[in-house]
């Protein structure tokens, strides 16, 4: 697995600046490898909409030390194309995923805490 400053040493390649200017982006594709030290991670946020995720976090556009301005979206694109070598919905990983039984267990509260789903109390006389 790349490790976010290699993949910053690619930006530096391609668009200029330094590794500092791209290196946040990069390591927050990355920081899923808190949970996860393998492949997994990347289930997290290498996708189209984590890549639409890093822009709402880190801005539209980044601000190299150059003075150059390019698309926060062009760095989260390489970055999971280097890893994946294409760009994935999450729908993608979504499939790829097993179901478990446990996954859908869930006891329904509505009634419990909803005073106008609970049913009338009918005396019996």
């Amino acid at each position: 697995m790349a490790h976010p400053y290699h993949h910053a040493l690619s930006s530096v390649k391609k668009w200029g600046g330094t590794v500092e200017d791209y290196l946040a982006v990069h390591s927050w594709f990355d920081q899923s490898k808190e949970i996860t030290a393998d492949f997994r991670h990347r289930a997290l946020r290498h996708h189209a909409e984590g890549i639409f995720m890093a822009e709402t976090i880190f801005g539209p556009t980044l601000t190299l030390s150059t003075g150059r301005v390019i698309p926060t979206r062009w760095v989260g694109e390489q970055h999971v194309k280097e890893d994946l070598g294409f760009i994935p919905s999450f729908v993608d990983w979504m499939k790829a995923i097993r179901p478990e039984p446990w996954m859908g267990r869930t006891e329904r509260i509505e009634a419990q805490v909803d005073p106008h789903l609970v049913s009338p109390v009918v005396e019996v006389t």
